[in-house]
């Protein structure tokens, strides 16, 4: 005899879907809610049921598997192949009554709201969830940020006490300079003879500041001067010392990022919680 058929029916507005059980010979109905429930939850209710069952999917008319997580919904608006272990059920559900625009309007409000009251019921462990996980994360940064603090602290200072004494030397050579000029000037030689030394002199700082401006692409500032020669012992030191600069900024970019998701992950319209309970966590 061929195998019996799967029957659908619809009681209270409600799929009810009949099959017959292989292991325990008897028919069997399951009542879904098209909505909720996806193909998988069916098909392992349908097994939970039978523990005989093995294999248990579905497949459209032209032989494509649908997935576990198709909605009953979809799934009943057309035709399918049931199969359970080796045996096939061609399924035909029943043409539903066109559902007038205002009952399908309300009928898509009730499925919002409910995906609403889910998301709410569930927020809270979501967000108390990744909350965790950044804090870990955080103290996990945070932790292999220590050494490198302090070792890019101990390189700062020395790169530091060598750009200040760098500064002071430029200055007691200028000093030394101007002495030396007015010293030749007054007691040495006369004006004359000194006018044309100070000139060249400072033509040939001009073209000392013009070699700087072509070879950092900078205007000689004071400041900015200081700067880049902190920079160069710093670099210069970390090399020598193994200070892995890309590694530190990399942390510390990830260090600003997880801090910044946990400040608005902790933001009262984001968490949905009130400012009590917030702070409170804290």
């Amino acid at each position: 005899l061929p195998p019996p058929e799967v029957t659908i029916n619809y009681r209270h507005g409600l799929p009810v879907i009949t099959l017959m059980l292989p292991t325990r010979s008897e028919r069997c109905q399951f009542t879904v809610k098209p909505v909720v429930t996806t193909v998988g939850a069916f098909l392992q209710d349908v097994q939970r049921e039978d523990r005989g069952i093995e294999r248990a999917e579905v497949f459209a008319t032209d032989g494509s598997k649908v997935s576990d997580a198709t909605l009953m919904d979809v799934l009943l608006m057309n035709d399918f192949k049931l199969v359970i272990n080796n045996t096939a059920y061609s399924v035909s559900p029943p043409v539903k009554d066109k559902l007038s625009s205002e009952h399908a309007t309300e009928m898509e409000d009730i499925k919002s709201l409910v995906h609403r009251l889910f998301v709410a019921l569930h927020l809270e462990d979501h967000q108390i969830r990744k909350e965790r996980e950044l804090l870990q994360k955080l103290d996990h940064l945070k932790g292999e940020l220590l050494p490198l603090e302090q070792m890019k602290a101990r390189i700062m200072d020395s790169a530091d006490a060598k750009t200040s004494r760098l500064l002071w030397v430029g200055l007691a050579l200028m000093s030394t300079q101007g002495g030396a000029l007015a010293w030749l000037t007054w007691w040495v030689y006369s004006w004359d003879i000194m006018e044309p030394v100070t000139y060249f002199i400072t033509y040939g700082s001009a073209m000392a500041f013009y070699a700087y401006f072509v070879l950092t692409k900078q205007d000689y500032i004071y400041p900015l001067a200081k700067d880049r020669q902190f920079l160069h012992y710093f670099y210069r030191k970390s090399k020598k010392q193994r200070f892995n600069v890309e590694r530190y900024n990399k942390l510390k970019d990830d260090l600003a990022e997880t801090e910044e998701s946990l400040r608005r992950l902790r933001q009262p319209l984001h968490l949905r919680l009130p400012i009590q309970e917030i702070n409170d966590k804290d």
